[in-house]
């Protein structure tokens, strides 16, 4: 698929129909979804936030650009005005611009989450506005065009959503292969209990660069992949026969790695 047809398809998809109609109507409010909420001023999408997701706030301080003690004090004096984001930038915690990629980075991290398949039904909280305040908008149609985009990088990658919420567990290096240094640290926290979501949160990083990241791991064997289950084949054996020629999985995983590190 071309990168023009890719965009052509990406944005013939309606991820939202609610979504579409609110900002036709230019309405100011809360969207919300089980997977998240998006914030719109005059139909336009001003923030975004989910439970999957960090948010901006562990975005600026886990990467070390603003202490946590800064951020907080940005929440207390001036989350009550709505205008967080204008007092980091005036106190000269921020630049305009770096408030406006991380902004932005998160506004559509949240929303890829938010917009799921499977987030629930939309309800609209009709006047709602974000503490954080006026930073930088983006449209709906924006939105949607990146979200699936998104969904569909995650697939080409390795099409192997059970990634996504399982844990990440990491598997030995083939002789020769290397790893990023992002790749790194993020397989160096994975414990084989922490899930991509727990890993963003630990890292400081957006949730989906870390699903991203996971599935290109795995798709080199750097990390496991949860195949879905086959139910067994009928068998017209008695069940002592059948226990006593099961295979040891063990040996079959070991002889499976063997076979990989020559390849």
């Amino acid at each position: 698929m071309s990168l023009h047809t890719a965009g052509t398809h990406a944005a013939a998809i309606t991820v939202s129909p609610m979504l579409q109609r609110l900002a036709d109507e230019r309405a100011t409010g809360a969207l919300l979804r089980d997977g998240g909420t998006l914030f719109l001023e005059d139909g336009r999408i001003v923030h975004a936030e989910s439970p999957a997701t960090p948010g901006i706030d562990v975005l600026l301080t886990a990467g070390g650009r603003l202490p946590k003690e800064g951020w907080q004090e940005a929440v207390d004096r001036a989350g009550a005005r709505r205008q967080v984001g204008r007092f980091l930038v005036e106190s000269g915690r921020l630049a305009d611009g770096e408030l406006e990629i991380c902004h932005l980075g998160a506004v559509f991290d949240a929303a890829f989450f938010a917009l799921a398949p499977g987030s629930g039904p939309s309800r609209f909280r009709r006047g709602a506005t974000h503490w954080i305040g006026s930073v930088r908008s983006v449209s709906a149609s924006a939105v949607e065009r990146e979200t699936v985009r998104r969904r569909e990088l995650l697939d080409t990658v390795w099409p192997y959503p059970a990634l996504d919420t399982a844990p990440v567990v990491p598997r030995q290096a083939a002789p020769g292969q290397t790893v990023t240094p992002r790749q790194r640290a993020l397989l160096d926290a994975a414990d084989g209990v922490r899930t991509p979501a727990a890993l963003s949160w630990l890292l400081g990083r957006p949730a989906f660069h870390t699903l991203l990241e996971v599935r290109r791991l795995a798709a080199t064997g750097l990390v496991e992949t949860p195949y879905d289950p086959q139910p067994p084949p009928p068998s017209s054996l008695p069940g002592w026969v059948t226990q006593v020629a099961s295979p040891d999985v063990a040996l079959l995983r070991r002889l499976r790695d063997a076979l990989e590190a020559t390849l």
